[in-house]
Parts: structure tokens; sequence; C-alpha cells
């Protein structure tokens, strides 16, 4: 009998099949859905279940709940979420480093980023580089007027973009660095000596608003045209970078909203970033195309790109989890 046969006869399936379920499982407990959860790992809806119902074959109890409207752990899928989560990342590193030397997945990465890298991200690309000698990562930065077209024209393999993502031909990976917002507005601004402001403030305030071609619904979440309760915004002038911004708040032409992460990182004398009490968090996510949809650019790569992607997206989701949960 071969080793592979007696392998499989302790313990009851090969690895690759094991790490897929427990890849899964991974991402549905994060995602909480099972569509989303497919998108991540490019598979159909009914792969998910499928992975799923063989993982929990396996252990002999029910790590989810599922209802038609909801996805829930149970409290024996909570704890073996904690103590998966640190040993399969290990797991899974050695098993990419093996399949990237056996498929050709080193070469470029490209990840696109608006205005400044977070410190996720950068983590993220350390450690990747870190476990992929083989493949280098480009951090290309996209402006924020056009946050998805560097992505549809395959100028970059993913980018990390603000939410709200409502693309058809994009898929959404990991969601991270969830920051409370800022209002930055110049030091001469009333605004300027406050502690913290009410979103229903920002009817005193004109905001910078990013320009075309990016999305009116994702314009809209950057620089509301109305505060919660209803009250008017008065719009700013358009830019197309964030520096472009930074420099007209710091002129005192308009105030700008940004995460608190993204306030910290362009400090300076001349402006002020105070805390917005009443908006929802700001957050980014990892975008790609959906297979098959990007315009202009023929990959030739094959399975490679896909495998690295892949792999960083894995490597994303470990650090903003480990991150979240030091918070």
């Amino acid at each position: 009998m071969s080793e592979a046969h007696r392998w499989r006869g302790r313990h009851g399936v090969g690895v690759g099949a094991d790490l897929r379920e427990l890849e899964c499982f991974l991402v549905l407990a994060e995602e909480l859905h099972f569509g989303r959860a497919g998108e991540r790992l490019y598979v159909s809806q009914g792969r998910v279940s499928q992975l799923v119902r063989s993982l929990e074959g396996r252990i002999g109890a029910r790590l989810f709940d599922r209802t038609s409207r909801r996805v829930a752990l149970t409290p024996l899928g909570e704890r073996f979420l904690a103590g998966l989560r640190p040993a399969y990342e290990g797991l899974a590193g050695v098993v990419a480093e093996a399949r990237a030397a056996a498929r050709g997945t080193g070469g470029v990465l490209r990840i696109g980023f608006q205005g400044m890298a977070d410190g996720g991200l950068t983590e993220a690309v350390e450690r990747f580089e870190d476990r992929h000698a083989g493949c280098a990562v480009e951090l290309v930065e996209i402006p924020l007027s056009d946050p998805f077209g560097a992505v549809r024209k395959g100028e970059v393999d993913a980018a990390v973009v603000l939410l709200p993502v409502a693309e058809p031909s994009l898929a959404v990976g990991p969601v991270f660095s969830r920051q409370p917002q800022t209002l930055a507005v110049s030091v001469r601004h009333p605004f300027a000596g406050r502690a913290v402001i009410r979103a229903e403030e920002l009817a005193d305030c004109p905001l910078v608003v990013p320009a075309g071609p990016a999305p009116a619904y994702w314009r809209e979440a950057q620089a509301p045209a109305v505060t919660p309760g209803g009250l008017p915004v008065p719009r700013g002038p358009e830019v197309t970078t964030l520096q472009e911004g930074i420099t007209l708040t710091a002129a005192n032409r308009a105030g700008m909203l940004l995460c608190r992460a993204t306030a910290d990182y362009h400090g300076r004398r001349d402006i002020a970033f105070v805390p917005v009490a009443g908006l929802p968090v700001s957050a980014l996510a990892l975008v790609r195309q959906r297979a098959g949809e990007t315009e202009g650019t023929e990959w030739t790569e094959g399975m490679g790109r896909t495998e690295r992607l892949r792999a960083f997206e894995q490597v994303l989701t470990a650090v903003a989890g480990r991150r979240a949960a030091t918070c």
C-alpha cells in the first residue's frame, strides 16, 4: 500500500480536499453569505455549500446556522474559527509556496491604491513577498476620480478602493481598514478648534467632491449631498486626486471627509482633522475583474496570475483579520 493510501486511511481524505474545505469555512465565516464567499473563492454558491457540508460531515456537527435570510456561526463554529485561523495561515503559506514553484506563479502582481497605501495593505505586501520569493508586488496609485478604471482596463490586477462598490463587472474581495470618519478643514475654519462635530453640521461646510468618471453613488458616499437628517450639504470644488483635495482644504476652499488613518498620514500644520459623529465608518476593499471581463488586455499568464491574486487575497484577509482582532 502506498504512503498516500496509508495517510488517507488514517485521516479520511487527502490534504488538498481538506485545505479547500478549511479555506471555504474561513471565507464564509468572514462573509456570512454564500454568494460573496463563492466570489472570493472563484467557485459557485453551490460549491461553497458542498464544501461546508463536507467539512461539517467530517467534524460531525453543524458549524453554521443557515436560514433563508441569514448565515451565522454556531457556538462550535466560533470555537473552530478561533483555533483554525492561525494554524491555517501557516499551512496555507507552505502550500502556496509549493504551488507557486510548481505552476510558475512568480512574476509581478500589480495592486492599485488610492491616495495612500493603508498600513494593512503594506503589511500584506511584505508578508506576501516574504512567502512568495519569486513574485514582486507593484503598488500603483490610481486617481480618486476613477477608482475602478485601472482594474477594468487591466492596468492593475486588483485595486484597494473605498467602499461602496456596486459594479457588476467587479468582484469584491477582502474588506478591511474600517475607520471612523474625520472632516479635514483649514486651521482658519470655525470647526478647526472643535473636539468633534455632528454629521448634521456638515450643512455648514462645503465638501470637496471626487470628479468623474467615478460613479455617482461612489462620489455621494465620499461627499454626501445631504446629512443623515436630510439637510443639504454645500458642494465644494471637484478634484481628481487626494492631494488636490488636501491642498484646497488647506486653502480654506472646502472641507474634505477622510478616514482616521488617512487623516493621521496626512497630518500637517495648516489642516485640522475633526472627528464626525453620526456618519458610517469608512472601509477599504480589494476589487478585481470577474473572470473573463478584463477590457483591452489579453492575459497570457493563465493560471499563474489567478494563483498570485488568490494567494495575495489570502494574505490580505489574514492581516485584516488579525488587525481587527487587536483593535
